[in-house]
């Protein structure tokens, strides 16, 4: 039974702490709709989209509107193109991205995730083929995005796909150059990627996952912060008690707009992600709490420890508000989406170096990063393969979104808008990586990967 109180305070929430559904997202499988004609395969997936998809939008607004839950986005998510794409007699899959493209503009989603690559262990043609696309895909496209997973604690982390992921990202960046390099922002390379995660722009519907699912991502950084500024100087148990109960709260509304929007689209019911999204809104920020911990600043000595406790205490929430957490699920730490990240930037305070470190406690990766146009593709691929590290060892997702945009250096600013923000732009180590990433192959599967 809900309490009046509970109703007052979820009321609270939404109007004064930023609470909100980030995202429902509808996955739809598009395994039938391969074919060998690839203009054939094309209209199949504009078809199958927009008719699975047409109401998904309305049906958010509908509940939005009678529930008073702020639903930020609606998204659709799609079977990775390269298994869809693979038996289409093309060279490019740029027709692929633009008939996805085409149909999410239909549906009115704001993005469209999918156009992706699992090469963990190897590339097949189909693979090469679409990576290869990326570039041009994502400047023809204005909502489409693209993920690429190159490493897992099963497989071990593929340098192939690595090295050819670093030159990816710095032709994107060249090719929406007019725009900050926003093609990038549309790109993801994962390790250890899952198939149930609605968070653009690494969503993809995962091969095992049925016909038609509704995924939603809830987000609440704002909520816990004022959760915390009532228990200022409390030991950190107290601390974990009181994300851990905000959490909850967090995801027990998730999980009403997934039941009800599963219901009104009769579609299946997938997952809650109860991931705290940050925007770059002043008052929505995960940096922010760090800093309420007690820190002067995110990114100084203890970030990473007060990191660990807020993601821990969240999956501990979730957990025990829904049995059908999944996705990602923690805490993101995007830097140009976050108001106290993108201050810590500039004040210097927060480096790549110390945010790598981070994400071994925390949801996904380096995320939302610029970082100057000129790097060497041999320095992001090497960003990269340390990242994917990270996920293979320690059985977790890390994921790198960087934007290398030409002409922008250090001490530069980016401006992406919407939530995807702005970001200043970071410096890397300036010591090449040439050789090593020119040695290819395959990082072979750490020990712990033997688990059967």
């Amino acid at each position: 039974m809900i309490s009046r109180n509970e109703i007052l305070s979820t009321i609270h929430m939404i109007d004064q702490q930023h609470l909100d559904v980030r995202t429902i997202t509808m996955g739809i499988s598009l395994l039938s709709c391969a074919d060998p004609n690839p203009k054939r395969a094309c209209e199949k997936i504009y078809e199958k989209i927009t008719r699975y998809a047409e109401r998904l939008v309305a049906v958010g607004e509908e509940i939005e509107s009678e529930f008073g839950i702020p639903i930020v986005n609606k998204r659709i998510s799609v079977t990775p193109v390269a298994l869809v794409a693979a038996p289409s007699e093309t060279d490019s899959y740029v027709c692929f991205a633009e008939a996805l493209d085409r149909a999410g503009k239909s549906c009115g989603v704001n993005f469209i995730g999918g156009f992706s690559a699992l090469v963990q262990k190897g590339m097949t043609e189909a693979d090469k083929k679409l990576i290869r696309s990326i570039p041009e895909a994502l400047s023809a496209t204005d909502i489409v995005c693209s993920s690429v997973n190159v490493g897992s604690t099963k497989a071990g982390i593929n340098m192939d796909a690595v090295r050819m992921m670093g030159e990816v990202i710095r032709e994107t960046a060249e090719r929406t150059a007019d725009r900050d390099g926003i093609g990038c922002a549309k790109l993801v390379v994962f390790c250890n990627a899952v198939e149930d995660n609605p968070f653009m722009a690494g969503a993809f519907h995962g091969a095992g996952e049925a016909e038609k699912v509704i995924n939603v991502g809830v987000s609440g950084p704002g909520v816990v912060y004022h959760a915390l500024q009532d228990v200022k100087g409390a030991p950190f148990d107290v601390v974990a008690e009181t994300v851990k109960k905000t959490a909850f709260r967090v995801t027990r509304m998730g999980q009403l707009v997934a039941q009800e929007a599963s219901k009104r689209l009769d579609t299946a019911f997938g997952i809650v992600d109860l991931s705290l999204a940050p925007t770059p809104a002043v008052g929505d920020s995960v940096a922010r709490i760090l800093e309420e911990m007690g820190l002067e600043r995110c990114g100084t000595h203890g970030t990473t420890a007060a990191l660990a406790l807020l993601n821990d205490a969240v999956k501990k929430g979730g957990l025990m508000a829904s049995s059908s957490v999944g996705g990602l699920s923690g805490a993101f730490i995007p830097v140009s989406e976050d108001e106290g990240m993108i201050a810590a930037a500039e004040a210097g305070t927060l480096t790549l170096d110390k945010l790598e470190a981070m994400t071994c406690v925390c949801s996904v990766g380096l995320d939302m990063i610029a970082i100057p146009g000129g790097t060497p593709a041999s320095t992001i691929s090497a960003i990269i393969a340390d990242e994917a590290a990270v996920g293979m060892i320690n059985g977790k997702t890390t994921a790198v979104r960087l934007l290398p945009v030409p002409g922008k250096k250090v001490g530069d600013r980016i401006e992406l808008g919407g939530l995807l923000g702005s970001a200043p732009v970071m410096p890397v180590h300036p010591e090449s990586a040439d050789a090593f990433i020119a040695r290819g192959g395959r990082i072979p599967a750490p020990v712990q990967s033997l688990k059967n």
